[in-house]
């Protein structure tokens, strides 16, 4: 059996390659370009993965209505290992995937500063491949920092900058989303 060049090929690894890589890179090149490289590693992976996810889903992932496409993405992640995911929809412009037992995030430390950087990247890649325009992930509670979930806000880049500004600015979530103008 052959497989098509546009279909990329997976392994299973453990979990612990996250850990692993985060350690490297911060010994070699600090913690801020350790986010960033797990960032922008897991965009690209994203990309190559969606087409995985429309493979599974008969190639046809992009006229899937919304409930259909949430469940296959929730059970692509959930096959390889990743966790549960579920999908909301708090406000207009932002969704939410969320997930109490996302592979990535490491319990056994908890760090204030800790992110699923590799994880926000990819799912930024694959929903902008899906979408076929770019689609911002921001993680905003993490399993890794004492959170009980790891919760990804996603939308529009404007609308995640904005929603980033108004937590920077100490504001709660919830005040966050009420805050952002309707896109």
């Amino acid at each position: 059996m052959t497989r098509s060049a546009s279909v990329p090929r997976e392994i299973a690894v453990p979990v612990s390659l996250f850990e692993s890589l985060r350690g490297e890179l911060a010994s070699e090149a600090g913690t801020l370009q350790t986010v960033r490289a797990m960032h922008h590693a897991g965009y690209h992976s994203g990309l190559a993965a969606a087409a995985l996810v429309d493979l599974e889903a008969g190639g046809r992932s992009f006229s899937l209505g919304q409930a259909a496409f949430w469940t296959r993405l929730t059970k692509y992640f959930a096959k390889r290992g990743w966790g549960t995911l579920r999908h909301s929809a708090p406000h207009p412009a932002i969704g939410m995937l969320t997930s109490t037992d996302w592979a990535e995030a490491r319990l056994d430390d908890v760090d204030p500063d800790a992110s699923c950087s590799f994880s926000s990247g990819f799912l930024s890649g694959l929903l902008s491949q899906l979408a076929g325009g770019p689609v911002a992930v921001l993680e905003v509670g993490c399993r890794s920092r004492g959170d009980t979930s790891c919760d990804f806000a996603f939308g529009s880049e404007t609308a995640i900058h904005e929603l980033y500004g108004h937590l920077l600015d100490g504001r709660a979530f919830d005040v966050s989303l009420m805050a952002l103008q309707r896109r």
